[in-house]
């Protein structure tokens, strides 16, 4: 009796101790920085990359302290600490309340984004988004594939997926101020965390799931820790030409000095840092991650959960979205570049960048588009012509001495008859006018 007495207690206090905690980013200040390094030790990748992302409430990823979470693709349980399962299922669904009243985005202004669509939709180029889900019953993202890695549901119960692709290619409606940067590119939403945290195992296999489906583009607006996993499915997805961009986000150390955020700082990665209004990089957009380009990252207005709208959305999670649906523009206009050009293509024609954190600056979608690269034009010897074959010229006949023979006598026949009718010209009038006598001699003596 005194031992169950004992190990009900030591059950009871397991419990009740306080899990390894990793909040979405909607908190600030310490919280943020205390949620960014539980998910960089934990092995968690966090939704909502920097700044005041959008994902409500805090969720919890529970291990020992240090100990890398681990899962498989569509399983439901984690694992951590002393091998106690654990699940991946929200306690609710209830992501912040949106609005259903929205004025014309400042980011869709600064883009020039109808100048951008006479050119090019992104008609033909599927997008994936690997992140919370997707309210696919938004009028805007019906065309959306929902894949659910996650076991709780393609439902987005954070509202995060939902705006991260609107952003991305939300579907243009009469009276709608706001569209996405490719309103007829193909979305595939994978839905890898379903509480705003997420383990890395699981963001791996999104990401190469993304690929296995053909995805031109990837969009990961995650933050998350270095691991051998996830650097593999990123090098997995390029080498199957997919362009994957990812949000610069704001990992911190346990020291508070900034880190870098993956898969953002991976080589290849088309990593995006968060601007403002003025071009500048907004204070949330982490300076210490490789930065490819700059994107609108604050007072963003995309799509939300509920078939609503938000106008509050910060962070690079918003900005890199942006860029993704810039890539799949260039994708559409120029099929014939792989994901390596596309991404120079892009970093090449950006408005120029200023101070750390910026890379190439603002991205700019027609010069993205419709610009002439002299790197891309490669000069090429032209193909030396292939001989011609033997029966192509026809040998000269032989002469024909019999038709040279008759040409001759009848160009002299006509040169005799030419003479004989000049001289009749001339005789015959003459003997005329004499009654045809014959002509006499005077002599003079």
């Amino acid at each position: 009796m005194i031992g169950r007495m004992l190990v009900t207690m030591l059950v009871l206090a397991a419990v009740a101790a306080p899990p390894a905690v990793a909040k979405s980013t909607e908190a600030k200040g310490t919280e943020a920085e205390t949620a960014a390094r539980a998910a960089a030790t934990a092995g968690t990748a966090s939704a909502g990359s920097a700044g005041t992302a959008t994902a409500g409430g805090a969720s919890t990823a529970r291990g020992g302290a240090g100990s890398a979470v681990t899962a498989t693709a569509g399983a439901s349980t984690a694992k951590g600490g002393a091998g106690t399962p654990g699940t991946s299922a929200p306690a609710k669904c209830n992501p912040r309340r949106g609005t259903t009243s929205i004025g014309e985005s400042w980011a869709q202004r600064r883009l020039s984004l109808p100048e951008v669509w006479e050119l090019t939709k992104g008609a033909g180029v599927t997008v994936a988004v690997v992140d919370s889900g997707v309210d696919t019953r938004h009028p805007q993202l019906r065309r959306a594939r929902s894949i659910d890695l996650t076991a709780t549901g393609a439902r987005d119960c954070l509202g995060h997926g939902t705006a991260v692709a609107g952003i991305i290619a939300a579907a243009e409606i009469k009276g709608v101020p706001f569209t996405g940067v490719a309103p007829q590119a193909k979305l595939i939403s994978i839905k890898q965390t379903s509480d705003g945290t997420g383990d890395v195992g699981r963001l791996a296999a999104a990401i190469v799931r993304a690929a296995e489906l053909g995805a031109d583009v990837i969009n990961v607006s995650v933050q998350a820790g270095d691991q051998a996993d996830l650097r593999d499915a990123v090098a997995y997805a390029l080498a199957m030409d997919a362009v994957v961009v990812a949000a610069a986000g704001n990992v911190q150390k346990e020291d508070g000095t900034p880190a870098p955020a993956y898969p953002a700082a991976y080589e290849g990665v088309l990593s995006v840092g968060a601007a403002g209004p003025d071009g500048a990089r907004a204070d949330s957009s982490n300076a210490v991650t490789p930065v490819s380009v700059l994107a609108p990252g604050r007072n963003v207005t995309s799509t939300w959960a509920g078939r609503t709208y938000r106008e509050d959305l910060e962070g690079t999670s918003f900005a890199a979205p942006y860029v993704a649906g810039v890539v799949a523009l260039v994708r559409a206009r120029h099929p014939g570049l792989d994901n390596v050009r596309v991404r120079r293509r892009v970093e090449l024609t950006a408005d120029g960048g200023a101070g750390a954190g910026t890379g190439a600056g603002m991205v700019n979608p027609l010069l993205a588009v419709s610009a002439i690269l002299p790197s891309e034009q490669v000069a090429l010897a032209p193909r030396l012509a292939a001989p011609l074959p033997g029966n192509v010229v026809r040998p000269a006949p032989p002469e024909d001495s019999r038709a040279v023979s008759i040409s001759i006598w009848v160009a002299l026949g006509a040169l005799v008859v030419g003479v004989l009718v000049t001289v009749a010209g001339i005789a015959i009038p003459m003997g005329r006018r004499r009654g045809w006598r014959p002509g006499t001699i005077d002599r003079q003596t």
